[in-house]
């Protein structure tokens, strides 16, 4: 691994663990195994390496698991859930302290090429498709109706750990309800296949 890459990794873990105040230049190059000197080299700024680290863990691995031609709702829809979910669950902690910091170090975030803005985008593709091939029957906006199942997706991930009343339900269980409901909202019936 590469300082600079290293130098990413720990900002993104130490900013996940005590914010942009605590995420200190010092500590980044400490947890990174390198000087203060190497990271103002490498970034110029403790804003600028945080930007970074916040853009490449932002950006999406995940490839597009929606297909372009809609065959089972329920099951390509849900996989799709699945996988945004995990990812949610995987960077809650980095979610939670970017959520209670947007406000006081607004630029630092950039929304457009998100993985949320990118899983919203191909969810508004696949529903449009679903839409066209005549299985989704109700009058509804691709976009209100992404952000509707990204909403609930986004609560269970950031609310199942502290809030276990709300969330009782196994995961399992919550994302197959989530996916049902949604696709039920659409006018969506079950399960039907397209072209095999």
């Amino acid at each position: 691994m590469s300082v600079r890459d290293q130098l990413l990794d720990a900002a993104l873990k130490v900013y996940a663990e005590t914010g942009y105040r605590g995420a200190t230049t010092r500590r980044i190059a400490g947890a990174a195994g390198v000087n203060e000197i190497t990271l103002f080299r490498h970034f110029g700024s403790k804003d600028a390496l945080i930007r970074e680290a916040l853009t490449r863990a932002g950006a999406s691995e995940v490839p597009d698991l929606l297909p372009d031609t809609p065959r089972d709702a329920f099951t390509e829809i849900r996989e799709w859930a699945r996988t945004h979910l995990r990812e949610l669950r995987a960077r809650r902690s980095l979610i939670r302290t970017c959520m209670g910091e947007i406000e006081e170090h607004p630029g630092i975030f950039s929304a457009e090429s998100s993985s949320p803005a990118l899983a919203a985008r191909a969810l508004s593709r696949y529903l449009r498709r679903l839409r066209e091939v005549g299985l989704a029957k109700a009058p509804f906006d691709e976009g209100t109706a992404s952000a509707m199942l990204m909403g609930a997706l986004f609560a269970d991930a950031m609310g199942r750990d502290i809030m276990p009343d709300l969330y009782r339900n196994e995961p399992e269980q919550a994302l197959d309800e989530y996916v049902r409901l949604f696709l039920r909202s659409i006018g969506v019936g079950r399960r039907r296949n397209v072209g095999g």
